[in-house]
């Protein structure tokens, strides 16, 4: 077997604890085996972690330390994770099925990247900044008066991560709400949970303070509704579907947390017309990018109506030549989805989307040389339009609608009509006509002529896609609070 990350206990004020909850089985999705089991916290076991970051930032020291005392800390952890990095590796391969190239890009190495990125920009932000006033307003009265904005942790935040990029998501979430001085608790989905224990690996490592960090675990939800309910959590940091974004939303209503959603996404690439020469490329995009499972999987695709037959026959081909398979080969393109619910989701979409006019042009079910394992094949969808539940509804799968436009004012349209808005593309050699379109579309984040995520800059869902911003200063501040400090003469 391969070497994994050691920790199997929940993380509780500074210390492992024996986990009151039923053992979890962590079960790979390429083999269908469980090959490892951790311990889960009960109910009571989650508000004692509640309650110990609530304790380490009210009485400790973490909040208003010097903030390079903090940093170097974080600093530490990410050592301990670069020391780790074949069994981190190995464990993150194992509990999502990605493929090796992915721990070499969103699973691992980039995260590690990133989150010392976050670093370095966080320590050039100011603490302080002065309201720009006038001077008749600053000197008013015949005395000098200071206005002043401070910038303040948030107090105790609850991070809540999906299972697709665990380890990436953890890091977003725990690095910055640390390095600006807040005290975490954090839980991950119960099909990734080693991708989380780990930090309390690192946390050990670099010596962080009791009750700065704390990581339950559990199979069920009651653990995660109290992380989202209780009044002693300032914020929550959530990402998931919008189904249960909502449910957060109202947990949160009761004393007014602070929340930071992302949720779902049904993200266009949109080829404009002298750009469609590179849309069936955009397919094997998606199926890569951990065989769909992406909130920013674009997954519709909008090529004009002259040139949709082309491009799903130049798609189909394509796609019958990725490898599908053991993600542990680094030959293989696409590994296996997360779970067998979420194959039988796929397969449903695929049948929902026929019966309202879709037709399979690639894939659409089970790999038939893949009898173990939740592989899927990778789907290319021709549909009408795009009233397509296939269309409208995220499937977080490798499946992809081809939907055809006659005008760029319509694509834009189609781009549009949907609930959500967390990510996109626009292709065209034409920068400003790409741009244009780009500037048209309402969703948080845009990609012209190729994809770029990196730590400096935010990303953030419109409408049902989310609340809030991560990476970047917005990713920062989004775990402070702004105080206004006015300060005058006796």
């Amino acid at each position: 077997m391969s070497m994994l990350i050691t920790t199997r206990s929940p993380y509780i004020d500074g210390k492992s604890v024996v986990g009151e909850g039923e053992p979890l089985a962590v079960v790979n999705p390429a083999t269908e085996e469980s090959f490892v089991e951790v311990e889960t916290t009960s109910v009571e076991q989650t508000e004692s972690a509640i309650l110990a970051a609530r304790r380490a930032f009210d009485q400790g020291d973490w909040a208003w330390a010097d903030r390079r005392v903090r940093a170097n800390y974080i600093l530490r952890m990410l050592d301990y994770f670069e020391e780790i990095h074949t069994a981190l590796g190995h464990s993150i391969q194992q509990e999502t099925g990605a493929t090796t190239r992915m721990l070499g890009s969103a699973q691992l190495d980039h995260a590690i990247v990133q989150m010392r990125q976050t670093v370095d920009l966080y320590l050039s932000l100011p603490e302080e900044e002065y309201s720009p006033r006038p001077l008749d307003l600053a000197v008013a009265t015949n005395s000098v008066g200071l206005s002043v904005m401070t910038y303040e942790p948030v107090g105790v935040v609850s991070c809540i991560s999906a299972y697709n990029c665990p380890f990436w998501m953890n890091a977003w979430k725990a690095i910055p709400a640390l390095l600006t001085g807040n005290t975490v608790v954090m839980r991950p989905s119960p099909f990734t949970p080693l991708s989380a224990l780990v930090f309390a690996e690192a946390a050990e490592a670099a010596g962080l303070p009791p009750g700065v960090l704390n990581i339950v675990v559990e199979a069920g939800f009651e653990g995660s509704a109290l992380m989202t309910s209780h009044p002693a959590v300032d914020q929550i940091s959530f990402t998931g579907s919008s189904g249960v974004g909502k449910v957060i939303m109202k947990q949160a209503a009761a004393t007014i947390k602070r929340v930071m959603l992302e949720l779902g996404g049904k993200s266009v690439q949109l080829y404009l017309p002298d750009g469609v020469d590179k849309a069936p490329m955009g397919l094997p995009t998606v199926f890569g990018n951990h065989a769909g499972q992406a909130c920013v999987a674009a997954t519709r695709m909008l090529v004009p109506h002259d040139r949709k037959s082309e491009v799903l026959e130049k798609g189909a081909a394509i796609a019958a030549r990725l490898t599908i398979g053991d993600p542990t080969d680094l030959s293989t393109s696409m590994g296996p989805l997360i779970s067998a619910g979420q194959r039988e989701r796929c397969e449903s979409y695929v049948k929902r989307s026929v019966s309202h006019g879709g037709r399979v042009v690639s894939g659409g079910k089970r790999p038939k040389n893949l009898p173990v394992g939740y592989y899927f094949e990778p789907t290319i969808l021709d549909v009408p339009d795009n009233s397509n539940p296939a269309a409208q509804e995220e499937i977080f799968g490798p499946v992809v609608t081809v939907i055809g436009y006659d005008t760029v004012d319509e694509a834009i349209a189609i781009a549009n009509d949907s609930p959500y808005g967390l990510s996109g593309q626009v292709y065209s050699p034409d920068l400003l006509a790409a741009t244009a379109a780009a500037r048209r579309i309402r969703a948080g984040a845009i990609n012209v002529n190729g994809l770029g995520a990196n730590a400096y800059a935010s990303s953030g869902g419109y409408k049902e896609s989310g609340l809030g911003r991560e990476r970047g200063v917005d990713g920062l501040r989004t775990y402070q609070e702004i105080k206004h400090l006015s300060v005058n003469n006796w």
